[in-house]
């Protein structure tokens, strides 16, 4: 009882073609936060989902140009997700890799690419961070989300660094009339207790959201444990309908046993870490056919590793970030809108490890790494008629470290709408800069960015009003300049790797409550230089399973009870081996169930039941995944 008071405390306390197809290309969603132009796409379009991260404009999701799939917060709650990682499982050309149980490291890999080619963003934020220049999703969870939009292919000519692969962006609730809110706590296997709370809502001109949780639980195996506290917080002033002044607010801390790998067990070794973020945003219209939107944020890192033996010894590593992203829109005639805008960033990352091992010689106590960018786009979006949309632009970036950077996208989409029939297109560049990480520990700060130049085509079908949607997209990226090691420790740009692959997803909706869901990638990842020596030319990317397919099946029963049934299976990976050739990881599948009963509108139970075999599986190759799990707990609405 002791602990279950002082987590409740915790709880309490913390309280988004022509021209295109024949370049053969893909388009990647565009990032912004709604808006005004949001509300009045939403109005012309009553029945279609709007989408900003395609093109950074509000547009119908079948009219986008690019490969993007949306994720509806509602939904995941049904289906009782918790976590943004476990909803990301989903969709096509994905691969979600987490280094064993909640809390641990968990990474993104977006068609085949590196973890750090993915552009995270919250609220049109870049969150990648740390040394490594990813963003680990072990400690983001669902609250007080309203959506997330995956665009796939690469989307550095809008949003800069770290998009080469794609984007993912997540948008908070925006809060309007009378207050509501929700408290939901749960408690189920490996000792777990987990809590949140949720509001939203406006006063005059006023408008908020947050969202709070909390996470205790001990996982499976010795110095295991996980806890976590996080918060969410959206505010915003509208003293009319032109203008709204507003700001972001996150929060979370998060300590973690490492267990290490089962061959080489760690009994002592911790990873505390804490993150917070300030993004004060203005949306600007003055008149109908021009608006702005100006998005100023700083965040921090910090995070302290404690393990019982190692050559480091215990770490702290420091990581701030200030940026500063403006975009206008000129709506110049009907069919016509030129979107620009500039971006600045300056990130410093250092790692303190005052009782590293001397035994090989001098070795530096303090790491230091700075990086300042500033960059400026411009995209023309044209729809000459009906059903037809065609999307080009360019950037510049330049760094302090390794100059001048220049990309372009070229996208497009028809609609034909008697059939419900949409093909879409893209080609276009990214590029991704060496990480402190790189830079550091592989003794070289004279990187360059890596490269990559993709396209894909594809095609989307509806039938029955809607009711049965399924797509098909093939893809291909060239990524040159990969950072690899020498044989010397030592990092140089001498790799390069091709992917390529199919992804393909399907919605329908037989009966009205009976929802259901299937996606599936296949995926073609190859190293291609014989230069980097960490795997030979020829080799499979490690951890990129060749085939993936996810499908789940959601019921509403009598208007009350809810059920929903869905399974993954990964097949077909490898891990690397250094020195020697890559070897097969086992496949795996893993069966979900989950239950929610409908008391009264005020009070919900519900419960489920998480890898329902007890499949014993590994996303990592020595770090196990849990067995069987069950959960049960209320949610009180109000």
């Amino acid at each position: 009882m002791r602990k279950c008071s002082r987590w409740l405390s915790h709880i309490v306390a913390v309280g988004i073609t022509a021209a295109p197809i024949i370049c053969h290309a893909q388009d990647a969603a565009t990032l912004t936060v709604r808006g005004n132009a949001a509300d009045e796409a939403e109005a012309e379009t009553e029945t279609e989902e709007i989408v900003v991260t395609a093109t950074r404009l509000p547009i119908p999701e079948n009219e986008s140009p690019a490969s993007i799939t949306v994720l509806e917060a509602e939904e995941l709650e049904q289906r009782q997700v918790r976590r943004v990682a476990d909803a990301l499982r989903e969709v096509p050309g994905l691969s979600i890799v987490q280094t064993g149980t909640p809390g641990q490291l968990t990474s993104l890999f977006t068609r085949g690419l590196r973890s750090q080619h993915t552009q995270v963003l919250l609220d049109g934020i870049p969150l990648n961070q740390g040394l490594a220049g990813l963003f680990n999703f072990a400690d983001l969870t669902l609250d007080n989300l309203d959506r997330i939009e995956v665009v796939r292919g690469p989307q550095s000519t809008l949003y800069g660094p770290r998009a080469l692969a794609g984007v993912v962006q997540i948008f908070t609730k925006r809060g309007s009339g009378t207050p509501t809110g929700s408290f939901t706590a749960e408690a189920g296997s490996f000792e777990t207790l987990r809590g949140s709370f949720a509001s939203q809502g406006g006063w005059k001109q006023f408008d908020y959201s947050v969202g709070l949780s909390g996470l205790t639980t001990e996982n499976e195996r010795p110095n295991n444990e996980y806890r976590m506290e996080s918060g969410v917080a959206n505010i915003g002033w509208s003293p009319n309908e032109r203008l709204r002044i507003g700001s972001l607010f996150t929060y979370s801390l998060a300590d973690a046993g490492n267990p290490n790998t089962i061959l080489t067990p760690a009994p002592i070794d911790n990873i505390l870490t804490e993150r917070w973020l300030v993004g004060p945003r203005v949306d600007f219209k003055p008149v109908d056919w021009w608006d702005h939107q100006l998005i100023v944020s700083y965040d921090h890192e910090r995070q302290v590793n404690d393990p019982s033996e190692s050559f480091v010894g215990p770490t702290r590593a420091l990581f701030k970030r200030f940026t500063l992203d403006y975009q206008n829109n000129i709506h110049a005639a009907q069919w016509l809108t030129f979107t620009s805008g500039f971006f600045y960033s300056q990130i410093d990352a250092e790692q303190e490890r005052p009782f590293i091992s001397q035994a090989f010689g001098p070795l530096p106590t303090l790491l230091t790494d700075e990086t300042e960018q500033t960059g400026a786009f411009v995209q023309a979006s044209v729809t000459p008629f009906s059903g037809l949309n065609l999307v080009a632009g360019g950037r510049y970036d330049h760094f302090n470290q390794f100059g001048d950077v220049w990309t372009y996208r070229f996208a497009g989409s028809y609609l034909f709408a008697p059939s419900g029939t949409r093909v879409h297109s893209s080609i276009a560049t990214g590029f991704s800069p060496p990480t402190p990480q790189d830079k550091i520990f592989g003794n070289n700060p004279d990187l360059e960015p890596e490269r990559n130049r993709g396209f894909d085509v594809g095609v989307e079908q509806r039938f029955l009003q809607d009711r049965v949607q399924v797509g098909a997209t093939y893809f291909h990226n060239r990524l040159s300049n990969v950072i690899g090691f020498n044989g010397l420790f030592e990092t140089l740009n001498l790799g390069a790797a091709r992917t390529q692959g199919v992804e393909l997803e399907a919605r329908v909706t037989p009966l009205t409550n009976l929802n259901l869901t299937a996606s599936y990638t296949y995926l073609d990842a190859e190293k291609t230089s014989e230069a980097d020596i960490s795997q030979p030319e020829g080799a499979r990317l490690p951890r990129r399973p060749r085939q993936e397919g996810y499908i789940s099946a959601s019921y509403l029963w009598f208007g009350k009870l809810r059920t929903t049934a869905a399974a993954k299976f990964v097949n077909a990976r490898e891990e690397i081996n250094f020195g020697g050739p890559n070897f097969d990881i086992e496949d795996y599948a893993v069966l979900n169930f989950a239950a929610e009963y409908e008391v009264n509108r005020n009070l919900s139970v519900f419960a489920r039941v998480e890898n329902l075999t007890d499949e014993e599986y590994a996303e990592v190759f020595g770090y196990p995944n849990l067995g069987r799990a069950a959960y049960g707990g209320f949610r009180v609405k109000f």
